[in-house]
């Protein structure tokens, strides 16, 4: 083995019958000179080859010239050996601008397709501080971050002009900007700052040169700078535009700043608006105590509440004053109360509801409100059941209605079993609000039996006994229900009510008493879902066995098993067949107003779990 004499090596390879074998082992010790004279003999092709690899040596060792020599040397100009051609060429371009010899170098590196060649090239001119062909071959090679970075250095403004639109480096921009800024062109470096995404500096050439509050805003509002809605609040001080100084204060998180302004400029309420529901405790009782200070009992207890001193909070509640603030006052006692869940609250605003505080006893509304706030919602129906009865009787039917429906679906939510004469006085008045409808539809047989079921009931509609019997004989002698219209109208006929008919109605009724005609045919039976006992479609008590029947919110009849649906926003049973047909024409659930689709109703093949007794007692 010739570990160590490689000329003793090359000199036995070159007299074996493999004299080649020299010349590789030349190449793999990285032996160029000898790899070279070797191969002019043994194998003249390989020449270009190890001038290539010499040159790249010598490139890395720092010996340029004679690199820029073996490059040279290393091109064939074969067409088959263009990859090999244009590493050579890299190379001649790159040492020859090492060597001084730029305008060959760039000349090449420009004519290359190769785009590393020309950023290899550009970076050598960036380090010699050639700075003007270094930016040109970084831009002829598509690399316009690091061409504007370099313009930048040589000042050349009007180039990294014509590159702005193809920079995404923040740096670059900003550098620009500042150029224009120097330059007095403050347009140009407000919208190069904006593409750095340097709010602060657009904000303040918008305020301190192109005097644009109103851009300056934007900019706050869309960035979210601190440091800009300081600068924009100090603009509109100086304009003595207060308000606007403290929303900007508030945003750039000065409120302390923001409320020692208030308090000069006598703009608290501005400052209690503009701060909010996410500020400090601390923020919301010094607000606080200064419109204690003032008597503003209103927006003291507003932010005592905030801050959760309760107590503090209703005490003021309950002193204002029976105004317009009256309302919103209480509304906001019952908010406290709600929250704090403190008994001893609690009892004090029932107090002042029901009048033992001040004598004045508050709407019943209140009172319901404050019972579903501490979730009491036993409590929370009955006073329900008390304010639809007052509706009802004020003969504000749909109010009525609307008041029982949403204590209804609440106690539902809840899994609390609903008191039999709220569910009553809700179908009643569901009832009579069917009644519209189906007469507009021109369905008066559907009306007829709607308007027989709230005459059964008409002592619940004191305000319009009249009208709405009068109604009732109309529509059931519309429809063939004869019998039915003479007695609603032999009831009409009595002295309380007599004097008080429509005269268009009254010789029409008068009529139907004096000839009574008492054909009428049976109300058609559907099936009872629970037992299939056959029972009058409006029936929904059923005498076998004696569950209390869903009723349809579109036809007021009892519910069928092989024909459900619900309304997709409220859950409310209805016939399936009923409702597809009502929504071909109409949009609103009369039940709970919400606007519903067709498409969005779906037939229930199992209604068992509608039939179940719903909640706890």
């Amino acid at each position: 083995m010739y570990q160590e004499d490689f000329n003793l090596a090359q000199d036995l390879f070159l007299t074996s019958s493999r004299p080649i074998t020299a010349l590789e082992m030349r190449r793999d010790l990285l032996h160029w000179d000898q790899a070279l004279k070797l191969a002019k003999t043994l194998a003249p092709e390989q020449i270009p080859y190890i001038s290539k690899e010499y040159a790249q040596q010598l490139e890395f060792t720092g010996d340029y010239p004679n690199a820029l020599t073996h490059y040279e040397k290393g091109i064939t100009r074969e067409e088959q050996e263009r990859d090999h051609d244009e590493t050579c060429a890299a190379g001649v371009a790159r040492m020859s601008i090492r060597i001084g010899d730029i305008r060959r170098g760039v000349s090449m590196a420009m004519k290359m397709n190769n785009r590393a060649v020309k950023r290899d090239c550009a970076s050598i001119l960036e380090s010699m501080k050639q700075y003007s062909e270094s930016a040109q071959l970084y831009e002829r090679g598509g690399y316009p971050d690091k061409a504007a970075s370099v313009y930048i250095r040589c000042k050349n403004w009007a180039k990294v002009g014509e590159l702005l639109p193809q920079i995404t480096s923040p740096k670059i921009h900003s550098q620009y900007a500042k150029a224009k800024e120097a330059d007095g062109k403050y347009k140009d470096a407000a919208s190069a700052y904006r593409n750095a995404k340097d709010w602060d500096n657009v904000i303040r050439i918008q305020l301190d040169y192109l005097k644009n509050p109103e851009e300056a805003v934007r900019v706050v509002k869309e960035s979210g700078s601190v440091e800009g809605a300081k600068m924009v609040a100090k603009f509109f001080q100086k304009l003595n535009d207060y308000s606007s100084a403290i929303q900007f204060l508030v945003m750039s998180q000065c409120n302390n700043d923001a409320f020692q302004l208030a308090q000069t400029h006598n703009q608290m309420e501005v400052y209690a608006d503009i701060i909010g529901e996410d500020a400090s405790h601390e923020d919301y009782q010094s607000i606080a105590l200064y419109f204690e200070g003032e008597k503003n009992h209103l927006l003291a207890g507003k932010f005592f509440l905030l801050c959760e001193q309760y107590q503090r909070a209703l005490k003021h509640f309950l002193r204002c004053p029976n105004n317009r603030d009256d309302s919103q006052a209480i509304e906001m006692a019952i908010e406290t109360v709600g929250r704090c869940r403190d008994d001893q609250l609690a009892h004090q605003l029932i107090d002042y509801l029901m009048g033992e505080t001040d004598g004045i006893p508050k709407d019943a509304k209140y009172l319901f409100r404050l019972y579903m706030a501490l979730k009491q919602y036993r409590e929370a129906a009955r006073t329900a059941t008390i304010i639809a009865r007052e509706e009802q009787i004020a003969g504000n039917y749909r109010n009525a209605h609307d008041v029982l429906y949403s204590m209804y679906t609440e106690l539902r939510s809840q899994k609390i079993k609903i008191p039999t004469e709220m569910a009553t006085n809700l179908m009643i008045l569901h009832s009579y609000i069917l009644v519209k409808i189906h007469v507009k539809r021109g369905d008066h047989k559907k009306g007829a039996r709607m308007l027989i079921r709230v005459a059964n009931n008409i002592s619940k509609f004191p305000a319009h006994v009249v009208p709405i019997l009068t109604s009732t004989v109309i529509e059931c002698h519309r429809s063939g229900l004869k019998n039915s219209s003479f007695s609603y109208a032999a009831m009409l006929m009595r002295p309380e009510y007599r004097n008080s008919i429509d005269l268009k109605y009254k010789k029409k009724i008068e009529a139907i008493v004096r000839k009574p005609d008492k054909t009428e045919e049976d109300e058609p039976t559907a099936p009872c879902p629970n037992c299939k006992y056959q029972l009058e479609e409006t029936e929904i008590s059923c005498p076998d066995c004696k569950n209390t029947i869903p009723y349809c919110l579109i036809t007021g009849r009892h519910m069928v098993r092989d024909d459900w649906s619900v309304c997709p926003k409220c859950d409310f049973p209805a016939l399936h067949s009923e409702l597809i047909s009502f929504l071909e024409s109409e949009d609103i659930c009369p039940m709970c107003s919400s606007s519903i689709k067709a498409a969005q109703v779906k037939k229930i093949a199992d209604p068992s779990m509608y039939l179940q007794p719903q909640g706890e007692e």
